[in-house]
Formats: C-alpha cells, structure tokens, sequence
C-alpha cells in the first residue's frame, strides 16, 4: 500500500498541481485495489482523484471497476463546483482560469474525455474552439476609486521594485526560506499596477510566501506583456464543474469506476516501521463508523487539505459564518502526528486570518447589470476577465463570464462572480468587514466602487447573492 499527498493550491494552478503527482507511471499497474480518499474537498470529489482514475485507466490499462473514489460529500468536484438553479440563484466558490501554454497534464488529460454536448469532440477541443470564439481582452482591468478604467499600460515599477524582482528571480529557493512576499518588497511594489494585477489573478497576499510567488513567476513569466488584458486566459463554455468535472465523472463511471459518496475518513493506521504503509482505514459511511482492512496489493492515495475546506455560505440577509478545521485537515493532522514525512499542516490550516478570503455569486432577473457593465468595461460578457477595484478596502474584483454560465441557466437569467482578498477590511462605502456583511451589503458596496448606486432601486427584481 503506498500514501502519495499533496496540498491544496489556487488561483490558475488549481489544476495542474493536483494532476502532476499522478503521471507517475505508464506502465501496467498491479494491485488488486487502488483505492482514492477524496478527503481533500469538503463539496465533491476533487480534481485529483477523478484525473489521477482516468490517467490510470488511460495509461496503465488498469480496470475502473478497481478504482474506489470515497467522497465526503454527495457531489463530486470538489473546489471546481457550480450548483444552483435560476430561481433561487446559483453558486460558484472559486474562480479559476486556464492556460493553453502550461496546464500540461490537464490538457493531456482532457483530450482523452468526450464532450457531454458533442461527443465527437474532446473537452480540450471543445474548451479551445469556445475560447477562439470568444477571445478573452480586457477594457477595463483596473478601476480607481472615482468609478473610472485605469491606465495600465504601465506595470508601475521603479528602480526598486525592479530589482527586487530580478534579485527573487536569481535566489535559490532553499535561500528564501519563510520569506513573505513583503519581506522581499517595498510598499511602493504593492501599488504598482502589476502586483494590483498578479496578486488578484492569482490570489496572492502580502503575506503569502516568497518562494510560491517566485514559482508563479517563473511558470507564467510569458504572461507579463499581456497581463493587462488577460489574453492568456483559456475559458470552458460552462462553469468548470458543468464543464470538466461532469465529462470526467460520466467518463469514469463508463469504466465502471465505484463512487462512494457520503464517506468521510477520519484516520488511517500504518504498519511499524520507516515505510508509509496504510494497513486500515477508518471512515463514516451517512454517519455510522466503519473500518476497511487493505491488503498487500492495494494502493491508497490521498489528496489532503484544500483551499475551500471548512466553508459557509451567506446569504442576502445574513454573512458567512467562519467555521473551524473540517475533516481533511483534521485527518492531515492525525496522520502526520503518526508518521513522520507527512508533512506540516499547521502551516496551512493554523493562520485563518491570513489565509480566508470570500467570494461571492450574483444571480440577476434580468439584464440590466449586465448591460451597465458592457457598456463601462467595453467588453462584452466573457471577454473581459477580472474588473479589479485596486482601491477597495476588500481588494475586490468581479468577472461576468460569457451566459449562460449554467447548464441548467435560463436565458432571461444573469450569473457572474466575485472575490474579495482582504475580507476583514473595512468596507469603503458599507462601514463593516466583508466577511460581516450579508449578500445585500456586498452588492451595495460593489455597485458604489463602480458608481452605480443609482441601479441599486432600478434592478427588479432585485438579485440573489450567495457568498462564501
């Protein structure tokens, strides 16, 4: 039995990452059982475990029927989710992108997945003719506090900003150590139009490590001459769970892979000595505990921790609630205890503060938005990407995606989506902390920083705002 883990990321590399440690091999594997503990994702079965199944069954001719997927939730997906209806408004947790020239092993594994809606095609097919349709060039990136397009023609640096850039380009990693990404740069770097820009594609805050921020430089160095329009971004037709998850699932279960939804594993015990072998595995099945023998032939792989674990949803009346650990960090936590080389989850799941952002879904009945947004950004929807408000007290930033964004979304129906980096500062215009307010606050707080206060009365009936 062998453990393989990785952790959670963000912002473009939700994908890859996840992929990357499961092109292991392409040879005949042999075990009797390989078994995957989806214990990454609290709201579906994760990018990880479907791939990490296909690539198996694709490359090592190894049989579905012995690919066991366990999921806490009765949904798969994992943080690549998308749920709601058009008349109690939908859901999106995390916004993501993709890249046509990195993304490797997603593209890889995408050309091998038929297309829900046309099945002659593969996904990766379907996703580049959608995004050759509809190229993504943003208008209107970056938004100043008098509700006015910024001039980002400029990255903004100075001699300073420059050369701390070539200096994080040029230092080994292992020389970084803990360094913060303010630790490395001055104040002025943080007002310059490209960290407004990098930090809100990416997700990035100050604090964030130095050594992941170099990463991100280097992977998608080739950005920075068109970070402004965001050229680079590769859009699916749908939200990436109608998208990529769904053709994934329906491929999997067409190999006769088991889903076992509704189980949460709560530990793992190994066998004495310096190897990581998992010998039993204990886990709630709709709440009764039970336990799992493995044998010799079976391979288990775990995918631990995630960027959405432990999440609540707000309504237009009421804000999120913050919750505390869930189950896959609480079962990180356990086996790392265990066994030595497991890793440190504290360094994760311990710093909340530093680490919680919100997002925020906006169902509208109508177009009236949608319209007042074109004709500012001078994009139409779905070709625009981030709209950042580099201003905000929230370091906000809104996307409306090409419509319908949903399957199941009507045509009279309007759905985009938002974040908020810093969502324990003080509103700008609503006097409270992002992660205070109800759904009702934060659309009241967005529609000023575009000085669009006035629409706040003329859009009936009003919207519906989920937040995360």
């Amino acid at each position: 039995m062998g453990w393989i883990g990785s952790k959670a990321s963000k912002g473009w590399s939700c994908f890859s990452p996840s992929l990357s440690i499961f092109t292991i091999s392409r040879r005949r594997l042999n075990p009797r059982t390989l078994m995957f503990l989806n214990l990454r994702y609290r709201f579906g079965g994760g990018i990880a475990s479907l791939a990490g199944a296909a690539f198996l069954i694709r490359d090592c001719d190894f049989p579905g029927q012995n690919i066991h997927v366990l999921e806490e939730m009765k949904v798969l997906g994992g943080s690549n989710d998308g749920a709601g209806d058009g008349e109690r408004g939908y859901v999106i947790r995390g916004g993501r992108m993709l890249n046509d020239e990195t993304y490797e092993n997603t593209w890889d594994l995408l050309r091998s997945i038929p297309s829900l809606d046309h099945p002659e095609l593969s996904v990766r097919d379907e996703i580049i003719a959608f995004d050759t349709a509809h190229p993504t060039h943003s208008n209107a990136r970056l938004v100043n506090r008098d509700g006015q397009v910024a001039d980002v023609t400029s990255m903004g640096f100075d001699m300073a900003d420059r050369l701390a850039m070539v200096k994080l380009i040029m230092t080994p990693e292992e020389n970084l150590g803990t360094a913060r990404i303010n630790d490395w740069f001055g104040p002025h770097f943080f007002k310059t139009n490209f960290c407004y820009m990098w930090a809100t594609t990416f997700a990035f805050q100050p604090w964030h490590s130095a050594v992941e921020f170099k990463r991100y430089i280097f992977r998608f160095m080739h950005e920075f001459p068109r970070v402004h329009t965001l050229e680079g971004v590769t859009r699916t037709p749908y939200n990436q769970y109608d998208s990529v998850i769904l053709p994934l699932q329906k491929y999997l279960e067409g190999h006769g892979v088991d889903f076992s939804l509704k189980c949460t594993v709560t530990d793992l015990d190994f066998r004495e000595g310096d190897e990581i072998t998992v010998t039993r595995m204990h886990y709630l099945k709709d709440g009764e505990p039970r336990v799992l023998d493995l044998g010799e032939g079976d391979l288990v792989i775990v995918t631990n921790g995630s960027m959405t674990e432990g999440y609540s949803l707000g309504s237009m009346n009421t804000p999120p609630k913050l919750n505390g650990k869930g189950s896959s960090w609480q079962l990180w936590e356990r086996i790392a205890a265990k066994k030595p080389g497991l890793g440190r989850p504290s360094v994760f799941a311990d710093h909340i503060d530093e680490s919680k952002w919100e997002s925020f879904t906006v169902t509208c009945q109508g177009s009236r938005f949608f319209d007042r947004m074109e004709a500012f950004s001078r994009n139409k929807a779905g070709t625009g990407a981030l709209v950042t408000f580099k201003d905000s007290s929230w370091f906000m930033s809104i996307v409306l995606a090409h419509q319908p964004h949903f399957r199941n979304q009507p045509e009279h129906v309007k759905v985009f989506w938002g974040y908020g980096l810093f969502p324990d500062g003080i509103g700008d215009y609503v006097p409270k902390k992002m992660s205070e307010c109800t759904g009702e606050e934060i659309l009241t707080e967005l529609l000023h920083h575009l000085h669009f206060q006035e629409d706040m009365e003329a859009i009936s009936p009003p919207p519906t705002v989920f937040h995360v």
